[in-house]
């Protein structure tokens, strides 16, 4: 089929790579005209593993092109995916609509003829409605738009494995209308992907947009709770990860990203869980969602405490000391920093005095424009040079895994671990001074209870396993 995917940021250019990936024509569609070079070159601009080769091969096949021009797509094709971002508000807590409404804006009056958008982006209940309102106002005469939405349910650092193999489909269309032309259409460019057994759901247009930012809430609720026990068991001198394994066997509850340590960050989940907030206030039914202000809170709160926690490592005080922090992506395996708690714990570090040399293996240019006050280095080994203190902010598989020798030329002997990721026997028997946020692991790795292997249960954040449980 021949489709076009407008908005070329990290869901455009994914979704747009995959589709050419899948065999289909594909026109991607974006107003930033570096970014459309970029892409039209083979230049992914963020990292993503994986997505490189998939978007280089399909240019070479010639599946798949870019352009910032919107009659392109209007010419190009019927079937259209809107992918485009949806921030945060500045000063509140609502989602920006306005990239969703401008895609809007300029491709419908272009179109004529029958033709279908299909949203992808992340958007409050309501939208999908207002968006058709908006789009039988502005659309030529004589032509006929149809709008269903279908929600992304990538995780940073395996989006291309979320959009080839998901763990299900999700298609909402007009309550109040016929959704047959649509249904018939997603099935033909998911034919692949439905054959292998990916549950088809269908549904109207509010239910398939309450479905992403539920997820989010519920994963983010979840990664909060055992935060907010982790604080208890910091009082009492409880294990927190032994307990985890423990619950974690309940069926009901399950141990997936039941890990403590410095909570979730990144573009989404925060974004979602405020704009689900926020939505829930407009539509009057802000009680419900009440408790989302809390599992905000426990999440921003670990951040301080973590500071806290490398002040008392290095005597009471940073202000003076020299800090490495391993890691500034909120997640591994991608170069996000957008709300990370490993720059932010980095950032209250350097605010209170410390000075602070950051290494992240693929973060570094992202995080030296948000925070060029912080010393960057080109590699663990060199960021820890004369450091008073290591800390573990992100877990890089080469954090894991690296061992204490690796660090020798440190000024003190005291590691941190803000995602309990590493095994403190390895670095005490080594003559280190081993903190972990989330209270004291008494329990070697290698006599909890093992940790089932990845599923796609989770549509974006990254859980701190430890490795040998993988």
């Amino acid at each position: 089929m021949k489709l076009t995917v407008i908005g070329c940021g990290y869901l455009g250019a994914t979704h747009a790579a995959c589709m050419a990936e899948l065999g289909h024509d594909v026109l991607g569609v974006d107003v930033d005209t570096e970014k459309v070079a970029r892409l039209q070159a083979g230049d992914v601009p963020f990292f993503e593993p994986g997505l490189a080769d998939v978007l280089r091969r399909n240019l070479a096949a010639g599946r798949l092109r870019f352009t910032s021009d919107h009659r392109d797509a209007a010419s190009f094709a019927a079937v259209h995916f809107l992918g485009v971002g949806t921030p945060q508000q500045r000063g509140g807590y609502g989602v920006d609509l306005r990239h969703v409404e401008a895609a809007v804006d300029a491709l419908i009056p272009l179109l004529r003829g029958d033709h279908l958008l299909i949203g992808k982006s992340t958007v409050p209940v309501g939208t999908a409605a207002a968006l058709a309102q908006r789009a039988a106002v502005i659309a030529a005469p004589g032509s006929h738009i149809e709008l269903a939405w279908s929600p992304e349910f990538l995780r940073e650092g395996f989006a291309v494995e979320d959009t080839l193999s998901p763990d299900r489909l999700v298609l909402g269309t007009d309550p109040d209308g016929d959704s047959g032309w649509a249904d018939e259409v997603v099935v033909e460019i998911y034919r692949d992907i439905l054959q292998a057994g990916t549950p088809f759901i269908r549904t109207d247009w509010a239910t398939a947009e309450l479905v992403k930012v539920s997820a989010n809430a519920f994963l983010a609720t979840k990664i909060s709770f055992i935060n907010a026990i982790s604080e208890i068991c910091e009082v009492v001198d409880a294990d927190i990860s032994t307990l985890a394994d423990a619950i974690g066997y309940d069926q009901r509850i399950g141990r997936r990203f039941l890990n403590a340590g410095l909570g979730f960050g990144g573009g989404c989940l925060p974004k979602d869980i405020r704009g689900f907030m926020a939505r829930a206030d407009e539509i009057g039914a802000s009680q419900a969602l009440r408790f989302l202000r809390e599992v905000d809170s426990i999440n921003t709160r670990r951040r301080t405490a973590m500071v806290d926690l490398v002040a008392d490592a290095v005597g009471g005080d940073v202000l003076g000391t020299n800090i490495a922090v391993l890691g500034a992506a909120f997640k591994p395996e991608s170069d996000d920093v957008r709300d990370s708690p490993a720059l932010n714990v980095a950032g209250q570090l350097a605010l209170r005095g410390a000075s602070v040399s950051v290494f992240d293996p693929k973060a570094a240019a992202n995080s030296q424009r948000m925070y060029p006050m912080l010393t960057y280095a080109e590699s663990a080994a060199s960021a820890c040079e004369d450091a008073d203190a290591v800390v573990v902010a992100t877990e890089w598989a080469e954090f894991v895994h690296m061992a204490p020798d690796e660090l020798a030329a440190v000024r003190n002997k005291v590691i941190v671990d803000g995602r309990r990721c590493l095994d403190p026997s390895t670095w005490h028997d080594a003559g280190w001074r081993y903190h972990s946020i989330g209270g004291p692991m008494r329990a070697a790795r290698s006599q909890r209870a093992p940790i089932p292997a990845r599923t796609s249960a989770s549509p974006q954040v990254a859980e701190a396993v430890a490795p040998p449980a993988r």
